[in-house]
């Protein structure tokens, strides 16, 4: 009879099976959304909200372009350069919207809570099917 309460467990061939299942599935999805991504259709637009309130729309592939906004004492300065959107500099406590870095697909943001500035990237025109229906 053994001393110890449980016995050794040690990893057999199921177990590997079953994470290399887990793994293949795991790159199979991140493949998925990635192509979704870069082979949507449509223009990448850039949408400005201050207090919850759309202030402006303007397309990333309007070429290099600079933007500056100003809400509750703090300013923003977006650059564009090469389809991508980042904050260039900005003068809240936190750097939080500057740390970000650049964006690129649609569906990333770039947040400023303190000014409550939203950056959001979305795509326009292109097909307006419906991806998925459930239930």
């Amino acid at each position: 009879m053994s001393t110890r309460p449980f016995p050794k467990l040690r990893p057999g061939i199921w177990d590997a099976l079953v994470a290399a299942v887990v793994i293949v599935l795991a790159v199979v999805c991140a493949g998925a959304f990635w192509v979704r991504g870069t082979l949507a259709e449509g223009e990448l637009t850039a949408v400005v909200s201050m207090d919850g309130q759309e202030r402006e729309r303007f397309a990333l592939s309007d070429g290099e372009m600079e933007r500056t906004y100003t809400n509750h004492g703090y300013t923003l300065h977006l650059l564009v350069q090469s389809g991508e959107l980042r904050v260039a500099e900005a003068d809240c406590p936190t750097q939080d919207c500057v740390h970000t870095g650049t964006i690129g697909q649609a569906g990333q943001s770039i947040v400023c809570l303190p000014a409550r500035i939203v950056v959001q990237l979305v795509r326009t025109g292109g097909s307006s099917d419906v991806d998925v229906v459930i239930g």
